[in-house]
């Protein structure tokens, strides 16, 4: 009769929800400019979908994978996103300072990517918990620990999807922008080998940064006169 070692369950649904929460707050993030969180949370369940399969099949050939060079993809494609957001950012708040309320462009095809690269990224960090786990012989504790996380964390957000996309959008904006810039600048770090104090902890101090560095620049950007659009 199979049974469940509480330690390991526990284990692995902390580490689930920790790794997990983050991809689901970049989800929204990458959202912010979106009418809905489709491409962004389709490209995350696919990154994490991808990396479980692997994970499943070939666990010993993934863990052989380079984290720094995966890191290093993830961070290329978020500050990409990262810079389109910003100026979806900047847009809002100069419609605002106007009155116009003209619809923002959308990026779908970056916005896969960068949920992906997210999805991917996160999902490595908690399949290195698993498969130790695993290799311990908790492998049914580790696997019930996880998905009942990942369960917990997709109900959680479809509870408050609808709450936190009825803020208003320049402030949306502002703080899914500087929530890129900060894991950018987190993962680079990683990347780098830079011991952040606190681990993952850091990215509240990052994300502060980044909120009045892009606060300050819009600040300053939309001082001066808005552009006059013509239509050609």
């Amino acid at each position: 009769m199979l049974s469940l070692y509480v330690p390991a369950l526990i284990a692995a649904f902390l580490i689930t929800v920790v790794e997990m929460t983050e991809v689901v707050a970049l989800v929204f993030a990458l959202s912010a400019d979106h009418a809905s969180v489709r491409h962004g949370a389709a490209g995350a369940v696919s990154g994490t979908a991808v990396v479980a399969v692997l994970a499943f099949a070939f666990g010993a050939v993934l863990l052989a994978v380079p984290r720094t060079d995966l890191l290093w993809a993830a961070t290329v494609v978020l500050l990409a996103f990262a810079i389109f957001l910003f100026r979806s950012t900047l847009r809002a708040y100069r419609r605002r300072r106007s009155g116009s309320a003209a619809p923002t462009r959308t990026h779908s095809a970056l916005q896969f990517a960068s949920g992906f690269s997210v999805g991917a990224v996160e999902a490595i960090e908690t399949v290195i918990v698993l498969l130790a786990l695993a290799a311990a012989g908790y492998g049914l504790s580790a696997l019930v620990g996880a998905l009942a996380a990942g369960a917990g964390l997709a109900i959680a957000a479809a509870v408050v999807h609808e709450r936190i996309r009825r803020i208003k959008v320049p402030w949306l904006k502002l703080g899914a922008t500087s929530l890129l810039f900060a894991f950018t600048v987190f993962w680079a770090g990683e990347a780098l080998g830079y011991p952040w104090p606190g681990t993952d902890l850091a990215l509240v101090p990052l994300f502060l940064a980044a909120l009045l560095a892009v606060r300050g620049v819009i600040g300053l950007l939309t001082r001066a006169p808005v552009p006059v659009e013509t239509k050609g």
